[in-house]
């Protein structure tokens, strides 16, 4: 979808579009491709866009994903040659009055999504499922509320203190654009009040807002909540709720960009009913298991930590996996595994922060290349400090990439947004990891990715055991898991 374009696609379908931890783009392309049979896919740093069919059940299932919304437009950004507050406060209003269908379809479109899901929900499944029935509560009530009869808006006759505030002081800078502006709202005003006409379902409303770059130096995003908060309520005569709104408006402005959507469930996807005990973001956790091939297992998870066991140890519980994961308490250097028993492991190996390392990572990685059979998967999530070690392990060695040929010449990467049949945000980053991992043993480094942690970067790093001679593989499958 091209800048400046409402959230529709091909025949008018829908969009959507999920937030992302940056570096997960790659993964949750993957996952919207085959998990909601997405089309249009398309990224940009932190957010994927796409069309589906899926209903929100289905959207619920993303494991890369943050939050997941409906979208109303996506365009340029609103920064000009000579921003000014006038100008910016004047393109701000124009999200809302430039196009006000768009807004009613995106508004019609979320509210049978809501009451589709509501009706496909088998009460008796609700009963029997006490955690997925609060939590899909809101949902329900909304719907039920959207199913009111709908009456015209009316006139607002109140005063805006935070607009008139910024006119005020548009006008004491002098701003030569304010009186342009006036005109362009006079031309508008026909459309604005045909739309203004229009029904609409009678809600309450907030909204939430990040802004960065210029507007950012211009406006708070407070502010920017307000301006567009108002400008709604003049439009449509919604009315605003800070505290339990029956829908959200959520904006991003910066000086790439300007999105605007609807947050399809209140509770982010990141956050994960079944997890008593939160450790590794799910997120990061979901991609690593998503890279490390795992099919039919008997699972083994070993941590040093009595408090990290008992965590573990709660999730495991919660999720009624007990016949199928075993906890052990020994040290990543010494595990009490004959060699190539194992088929894959995947670790969090501890930055050196909250918790030490007693060893080295060149011996924590001997020890897995010992556990790991032939033909065996390690996916590791490391620091940088430890990302850095590795790069200094073997810098003369040339490594391979996944298909198993030397790394591309850089000048060749894509360099322009993908569409559904070009390269993902992914490659590049691989890539350029990957060309400096050299090989460790026997282990070769296959895939390789930078992620973001929040306060912190690491890397998400898989490596495959190559051939050694006289090495067969086992007769049971294990996965290791470094807690």
């Amino acid at each position: 979808m091209e800048p400046g374009d409402p959230g529709l696609g091909t025949k008018g379908a829908p969009r959507f579009f999920c937030t992302a931890g940056r570096g997960l783009e790659p993964f949750l392309m993957r996952e919207v491709r085959e998990r909601l049979a997405a089309t249009q896919v398309e990224y940009m740093s932190g957010k994927v866009f796409f069309i589906t069919c899926s209903n929100l059940s289905m959207m619920k299932k993303l494991k890369s994903a943050e939050r997941v919304f409906l979208l109303i437009k996506k365009q340029f950004p609103l920064t000009a040659s000579s921003p000014s507050k006038g100008k910016i406060l004047h393109d701000l209003r124009r999200l809302i009055s430039d196009d006000p269908g768009s807004w009613l379809n995106a508004i019609s479109f979320w509210k049978n999504l809501l009451e589709t899901d509501a009706q496909k929900e088998k009460p008796s499944q609700r009963a029997s499922n006490p955690l997925k029935r609060k939590a899909e509560e809101n949902e329900i009530v909304f719907a039920k509320k959207l199913k009111l009869e709908v009456q015209k808006n009316e006139e607002i006759q109140q005063e805006w203190p935070l607009e008139k505030q910024v006119e005020e002081s548009a006008l004491e800078q002098g701003d030569s654009n304010t009186g342009r502006e006036n005109l362009q709202e006079k031309e508008l005003q026909p459309a604005v009040e045909e739309a203004a006409g229009a029904p609409s379902p009678d809600f309450t409303f907030r909204v939430s807002c990040r802004c960065s770059g210029t507007v950012a130096k211009i406006f708070t995003a407070q502010e920017v909540g307000k301006i567009i908060g108002i400008a709604l309520m003049k439009q449509f005569g919604w009315k605003a709720d800070l505290r339990t709104p029956n829908l959200e408006i959520f904006i991003h402005l910066n000086d790439v960009y300007s999105v605007l959507g609807i947050p399809l469930f209140r509770v982010p996807l990141a956050s994960r009913t079944y997890i008593q005990t939160t450790g590794l973001r799910s997120t990061i956790a979901w991609a690593m298991a998503s890279l490390a091939e795992i099919k039919n297992v008997y699972y083994v998870g070993t941590d040093i930590s009595d408090s990290q066991l008992l965590g573990a140890q709660d999730n495991v519980k919660a999720a009624n996996l007990q016949d199928k994961i075993e906890l052990l308490k020994v040290s990543v250097v010494d595990l009490p595994l004959p060699s190539e028993c194992v088929d894959s492991i995947i670790s969090d190996i501890p930055f050196g922060k909250k918790f030490k390392l007693a060893k080295d990572i060149k011996s924590i990685l001997q020890e897995m290349e010992r556990v790991l059979r032939v033909g065996g998967t390690i996916v590791l999530l490391l620091s940088k400090d430890h990302h850095r070690c590795l790069q200094d392990c073997g810098e003369s060695s040339v490594p391979l990439n996944p298909q198993g040929n030397h790394p591309t010449d850089p000048e060749e990467k894509e360099k322009t947004i993908p569409s559904e049949t070009e390269s993902s945000p992914g490659e590049a980053n691989n890539q350029e990891c990957l060309d400096k991992m050299p090989p460790f043993g026997s282990l070769v480094a296959v895939e390789c990715y930078k992620v973001s942690l929040g306060k912190t970067d690491a890397f998400i790093c898989k490596y495959k055991k190559s051939q050694a001679a006289g090495c067969h593989p086992p007769e049971h499958h294990y996965i290791q898991n470094s807690l």
